[in-house]
């Protein structure tokens, strides 16, 4: 896989951190674009803030993974301007963007009029992001012009869960494993975003992955 080559945009974070460990052992030429020294176990780093970054600096890599985040509640617009700011630089181009997304807009009935969000049980707290990170989905699904996948994890995300090795790929509606969960592990979540980022079976479509 050496010659398969992936840039991880906020490389340094929890989420990131994990999809460079799992891309780094199989071998995938893996470069961390962060805004600060490279803290991951990436070959190669470009330092600079995510909405400096061009088109020429996302050149020849086959995947950019796009992994920023925040919760601070000031800062979510900018789940929307990254997304945008990243599929511009891509637009035209055969390289893929995978982003890391959220549970709070898996649907929650077959007809998808009502999504995991809109629950009355959906914590509070929580909503804010969701809603932000729903809306950045929405118009990623306008941009016909980049090759997108958006992955969803499970709706409890464990950032220090244990990596074990198991993952279940589902689609657009919230859904839980054979003991009624909907839980996965950072660790494993990278497995199947990686997974994804190597076989680019889901363009232009969000995926979500689970723990088994």
């Amino acid at each position: 896989m050496a010659n398969f080559k992936v840039a991880v945009v906020a490389a340094n974070g929890k989420a990131g951190s994990k999809i460079v460990e799992e891309a780094v052992g199989r071998g995938i030429d893996v470069t961390a674009m962060v805004r600060s020294k490279n803290k991951t176990a990436a070959q190669h780093a470009i330092v600079k803030d995510l909405f400096d970054l061009t088109t020429a600096d996302l050149k020849g890599f086959d995947v950019v993974i796009d992994a920023f985040g925040t919760f601070k509640l000031e800062d979510l617009p900018e789940h929307m301007t990254s997304m945008k700011h990243l599929a511009d630089a891509l637009s035209g181009t055969n390289t893929r963007l995978l982003m890391v997304g959220g549970a709070g807009s898996l649907y929650t009935n077959p007809e998808h009029t009502q999504q995991l969000k809109d629950g009355a049980d959906f914590p509070k707290e929580a909503l804010p992001l969701s809603t932000m990170m729903g809306k950045t989905l929405e118009q990623l699904r306008l941009r016909d012009d980049v090759r997108w996948t958006y992955v969803s994890p499970a709706a409890n995300f464990v950032a220090d869960g244990p990596r074990t090795g198991h993952y279940l790929l589902r689609g657009e509606e919230y859904s839980t494993n054979d003991r009624g969960e909907s839980t996965i592990s950072y660790a494993d979540y990278a497995i199947g975003l990686v997974d994804e980022a190597v076989s680019g079976n889901h363009i232009h479509q969000r995926i979500s992955l689970i723990g088994a």
